[in-house]
This record gives C-alpha cells, sequence and structure tokens, in this order.
C-alpha cells in the first residue's frame, strides 16, 4: 500500500516552513489533534471547566479504549498521567520490593529510571544488576539468563533508549520474565506510536506510554498499563477521592483498576487531545507507520555514513526512527545552532539520559535527528547537505 505522504503533510501545518526531526522529542500535532484540544479549551472558557468535562465524558472515556486497542489490553488496565515519566514511577514505587531484592535492567537504562532505581537501593535495600550488552549494543539474552535467580524480583528496560536508535529485545526479555515468574516492566515512551506494541506479545506486565513524541499528542500527557493479574500486587505511592474511595473515619476502599493510579485532578484538554492523537494513529495503522518511520530512518542513515568525518552511534540489530551521529569536524551543539539557523529542528542527546551506555562507549554528547511518517526523502537530503556544508565546505 501507497503511504499517503500528501496527506500526512497536509494535516501537518508547519511542516512546509521547517524540518522537524524532533520527533522523539516532541512530534508536531496534527491538525485533527491540535484542533481538538483548542475546541476544549474554547468550551472550558465559554462553558465551564466542570460542565465541559461532564458533557464530553464519553470521549474523555476513548482515550482509554483506543489506548487498548493500540497495545491490545483491556482498558480497565489503563490509568491516564501527566507524562511517561509519571506512569513509569507509579508503576515502579508501587511495586513490592524489599531489602535483598534484585533488580535486572540494561546498560541503555534512561537515566530518570536508573537514579529511582538508586533511590530505592539507598531506601530499602535492594541490589541493581545492569545486565551486559551483545556484541551489536543490545541486551545479551544469554547473559540476561544466567543474571536471573530465585532474588530476581523485577525485570525493568527501556524498549527504546533516549539516545540512540536501538531498539531492545522486548519480546525476547519478555518470555525470559515469564518463564521465570518475574514481572517485568517496559519503558515503551520511545516506541508506542512508532512500532507495533502488543502487551500480550512483548508479556510485559507494565508499560508507560507518553503523548508527545510518536502519537503526535500534546506535552503533558501519558498512559499507565498495568496487568490485570499484577494489579492486587501493586500499592500505589498515593491515593485520592479518584483511586480510592473514603468509607469512614477509619477506612477506605482502593479502586480495583488501573484508575487508582490516577488522581482526581488532570488536564481534560490535553486528555480529550490524547484521545484524537491515539485515533489518529489508528486511522494511518502502526504497521503502516513503522514501515514508512524505519524505511525513512535507514534512508537517513545511508545518506549519514557517505559523509567524511561522521559517526553514527545507532546500537542494536533492530533501529528505530531516531537517528544519532557525531561528527568529527564539530560538536553536537554547534551542528544543532547550524540546523536551526536553516529551520531544521534536531536535539542533541548527553549522557545523563543514557549514561551507563554513553561511559562504556566513551561519548558525551550526539546529535539526535528522529523522523516521522510526515518527514520525506527530500527533507532528508536537505538534512544531509546542510550538515556537509558545515563540515565539509
Amino acid at each position: 500500500m501507497t503511504f499517503d505522504i500528501q496527506r500526512a503533510r497536509r494535516e501537518t501545518r508547519a511542516c512546509e516552513d521547517l524540518v522537524h526531526f524532533n520527533n522523539a522529542g516532541a512530534s508536531l500535532m496534527p491538525s485533527p489533534v491540535s484542533d481538538a484540544l483548542h475546541r476544549f479549551l474554547e468550551w472550558e472558557e465559554t462553558t465551564g471547566g466542570y460542565e465541559t468535562e461532564k458533557n464530553q465524558s464519553q470521549a474523555l472515556e476513548n482515550v482509554y479504549n483506543s489506548a487498548a486497542k493500540l497495545i491490545n489490553c483491556k482498558s480497565t488496565e489503563l490509568a491516564y498521567t501527566e507524562s511517561a515519566t509519571r506512569a513509569w514511577q507509579l508503576a515502579f514505587y508501587a511495586f513490592p520490593l524489599k531489602r535483598g531484592d534484585k533488580l535486572i535492567t540494561t546498560m541503555a537504562e534512561y537515566g530518570s529510571n536508573m537514579i529511582a532505581y538508586l533511590q530505592q537501593a539507598e531506601r530499602i535495600g535492594i541490589e541493581i544488576i545492569i545486565a551486559p550488552n551483545d556484541e551489536h549494543g543490545q541486551v545479551d539474552l544469554a547473559a540476561l539468563r544466567n543474571l536471573i535467580d530465585d532474588k530476581v524480583k523485577l525485570i525493568s528496560m527501556t524498549h527504546i533508549p533516549t539516545g540512540g536508535g536501538l531498539v531492545n529485545q522486548a519480546k525476547s526479555i519478555g518470555a525470559l520474565a515469564k518463564s521465570a515468574d518475574i514481572p517485568f516492566l517496559l519503558d515503551a515512551c520511545q516506541s508506542v506510536g512508532q512500532l507495533p506494541i502488543d502487551v500480550d506479545d512483548i508479556v510485559c506486565d507494565m508499560l508507560c506510554i507518553t503523548g508527545r513524541k510518536y502519537l503526535r499528542g500534546p506535552r503533558g500527557t501519558g498512559m499507565l498499563y498495568v496487568r490485570e493479574s499484577l494489579q492486587p500486587r501493586l500499592d500505589p505511592s498515593s491515593l485520592d477521592q479518584h483511586g480510592a474511595e473514603l468509607l469512614s473515619a477509619t477506612s477506605y476502599r482502593a479502586r480495583t483498576d488501573a484508575r487508582q493510579f490516577e488522581n482526581w485532578e488532570s488536564n481534560c484538554a490535553a486528555k480529550y487531545a490524547l484521545g484524537a492523537a491515539l485515533d489518529y494513529t489508528l486511522s494511518w495503522g502502526i504497521d503502516s507507520i513503522a514501515e514508512r518511520v524505519l524505511s525513512l530512518a535507514a534512508y537517513f542513515r545511508q545518506k549519514l555514513s557517505d559523509i567524511d568525518g561522521v559517526t553514527l552511534t545507532d546500537l542494536g540489530e533492530v533501529q528505530c526512527g531516531i537517528v544519532t551521529f557525531i561528527a568529527a569536524q564539530a560538536n553536537p551543539q554547534t551542528i544543532k545552532a547550524h540546523f536551526a539557523s536553516h529551520r531544521i529542528n534536531v536535539s542533541t542527546s548527553k549522557g545523563s539520559g543514557s549514561l551507563v551506555s554513553f561511559q562504556d562507549r566513551d561519548l558525551t554528547e550526539v546529535v539526535r535527528a528522529s523522523v516521522h511518517y510526515y518527514n520525506t526523502e527530500e527533507e532528508v537530503d536537505f538534512v544531509v547537505d546542510t550538515l556537509r556544508q558545515l563540515i565539509n565546505p
């Protein structure tokens, strides 16, 4: 099937005025999503916040149904949050770890997640085990298998790290976790929206999603998936009158679904727009999106590899729409500024995002250029030519 790039660009208002290769930071919202956000805010302005929430209650419920369809789960296994980071924290800090328990993670783990592991190691005395990489720079599955013993109580990893195009083998790791009866927490904030994600196929028990990246939703939106069978084992770090019901002066009853992790108050306009973004993603089809993104990224890498002095820094046998590189002739900040002067948006990734991996590879900072389905081969050519003008004038 031919990808309808004309539609994708027609429904992305700013794409003719700039080259946006910062989709792993925050994508450009498509017009149906942006319009939904503005429409809800206008309703709140003219009708009232509580009244709008009540009038649009069915549409707000759509967030759960559409997300469930996208990742193949029950709507009762999903909670709406203000970010993927918050979703991940809610899951991790609710998990019943105790002194002497082991947690296995990976070398490419996100820096914020590593901080949380270290905090729990200080607080309660858990042991953090970092699984080594194989020759491709992805998790060594044989080594991971050998690390599992009866003290390992959680396997937690980032599917796609923030600082590169690596796609870790979530399905294989999930199978290992399941065979050992160990819960599996997957940070999927970079993968949901650009790759097919099926929580039953991956066999993960908890998963976090962000709206602003490949789902093309508004900032300040996220979701948490918690498998129904695991929910009774988790103890949310905080509850309010949305996550629980006060029964008396001495008792309360927590909800029995994933929404026990939610707050009563939330940004309803952003939630409404996230529902629009999920529906918009579903309208394209995630398989079609993935094929387009991966093909464009592969073309980009091939073009970059032809430039003298440029080194690609992406690892893994499978690589995604995030393309990272360094150049001998200019540092990442100089390249980013040069691109910005030509209306090209990229970001840079420093060691703080993937510190263990960056230290292992003697990297301090890379240019991160992340493509999406509305980007084009012509834009790739323009970015490559612009880079060449800077480093090989």
